[in-house]
């Protein structure tokens, strides 16, 4: 298999797609694409990914962007102890609902805490109302959600714990306040072995776009 992504190495959902891969001991190459330069955008890469964004996923002759569907296929076709979805389809959709809720929601954090405050040290001012708002919200579904079932939003690690502690990690380098609980939460996700792999990658100097 081969795994397109960022050059920067900062994008939260190329970093799904790496440790689903990771996480099911699939061996994989990485194709790294400058975005800065619109690598994504050549006519090459779009006869790769229809729709020209990381990741992409190359199985043999199959193409498939978008990090979570990479995610439910890996699961689907990959053997493995550990899996990246629950088994229940209750706490399956709900992983599936936290995919799609730090996707497409919480935009004021998301644009004020890029991912290269995380990845590539970058400094931002405070967060303005609109990202304060945002970070409340945030705060108070992540709360609700580990309420049900401690330690994971699903009560075994799933997938969905990785983009979960990454919104957060945007609000935690930097300083913003959160609750020790999801501090704690974040932090433990992260040092799983899978995500250090990603963390820890070499990463060019940075260039944001």
């Amino acid at each position: 298999m081969r795994l397109y992504v960022d050059a920067n190495f900062a994008s939260p959902y190329a970093l799904a797609a790496y440790v689903a891969l990771v996480e099911k001991s699939q061996p994989f190459d990485i194709e790294a694409l400058d975005l800065s330069r619109r690598a994504n955008e050549t006519q090459e890469y779009a006869k790769t990914s229809i729709t020209r964004r990381v990741p992409t996923l190359i199985d043999d002759d199959f193409a498939l962007s978008e990090s979570s569907a990479i995610c439910e296929y890996l699961d689907e076709v990959l053997p493995g102890d550990t899996r990246l979805y629950p088994r229940d389809p209750r706490e399956r959709a709900r992983a599936r609902q936290v995919q799609a809720w730090v996707r497409s929601d919480l935009m004021p954090i998301r644009e004020e805490r890029p991912t290269f405050v995380v990845f590539c040290g970058a400094k931002r001012p405070p967060l303005s109302p609109a990202g304060l708002a945002a970070a409340d919200k945030l705060t108070a579904g992540s709360l609700a959600l580990l309420d049900r079932h401690g330690e994971q939003i699903c009560g075994d690690w799933s997938i969905a714990d990785v983009d979960l502690a990454m919104m957060l990690q945007r609000l935690i380098v930097l300083g913003d306040p959160l609750p020790p609980r999801l501090v704690d939460y974040a932090n433990r996700q992260w040092r799983r072995p899978s995500v250090q792999r990603w963390v820890r990658h070499p990463r060019p100097p940075l260039v944001e776009y």
